[in-house]
């Protein structure tokens, strides 16, 4: 497949899509090819009534995403607001395990984990602003990557000695 030639330079081309719904449709298709490309196994649950969009990692490994994006430029400058609600109200804790906030001007990615969302109907994204509050959730895709969980096993490796031949049966 072939990128068309300002595929790099996309934030500089503001959206043409202004209904939300069909926006929102659009951010996860770019989360979901943005996942694929880093090699992030990414799976997508069946219906519209969870309070996620996606599953990332594997067995044992498994994430929960939620998928959000935003156009709307702060009154101060300089800053995105990323609404963080289902339907009219925050998400309540145990909703996902990461929102995936898209700034689509920037085509930049914030992947935040979920404690850092309670209680909050919206966050302010500073993608220019190096000291900004979620900055450090900037493209945090290594995030997503399915991490060892304690009490589970991700392999069991093992050495044994000679035994005499007749132990075995």
């Amino acid at each position: 497949m072939t990128r068309p030639k300002d595929w790099k330079n996309r934030k500089k081309q503001k959206t043409t899509i202004t209904n939300k719904k069909l926006r929102g449709e659009w951010a996860e298709t770019v989360f979901m090819t943005r996942a694929i490309e880093l090699g992030l196994p990414i799976s997508k649950p069946w219906g519209e009534m969870r309070s996620f969009d996606f599953v990332v990692g594997r067995t044992r490994h498994f994430v929960s995403v939620q998928v959000k994006s935003t156009i709307l430029e702060s009154e101060f400058g300089n800053a995105y607001v990323c609404t963080v609600r289902g339907g009219h109200k925050p998400y309540p804790p145990g909703s996902f395990d990461f929102l995936a906030a898209y700034v689509v001007h920037e085509n930049s990615w914030y992947i935040i984990p979920e404690e850092e969302t309670w209680g909050k109907g919206s966050v302010t994204l500073h993608p220019n602003t190096p000291k900004a509050k979620y900055e450090e959730y900037r493209e945090a895709w290594n995030l997503l990557g399915a991490k060892p969980t304690p009490g589970y096993l991700d392999s069991i490796q093992g050495c044994t000695e000679e035994f005499p031949e007749e132990w075995s049966e």
